[in-house]
């Protein structure tokens, strides 16, 4: 998965504001009081707080 190159860099974690991080097909937050994990699924981040998991 690979995002536009400026899309990156203006994306937050919707539960925080913290700047996100690619993962595999995930897009981390880079908060360690947060770190919600939000897929992106063809292609399309979805930043949904309710659709995020919280790693192990």
């Amino acid at each position: 998965m690979a995002l536009e190159a400026g899309l990156l860099e203006i994306l937050a974690c919707p539960a925080c504001h913290a700047p996100l991080k690619e993962a595999d097909a995930e897009l981390l937050c880079t908060a360690d009081s947060c770190g919600l994990a939000y897929p992106v699924k063809d292609g399309i981040p979805v930043l949904l707080v309710d659709e995020a998991r919280r790693p192990a």
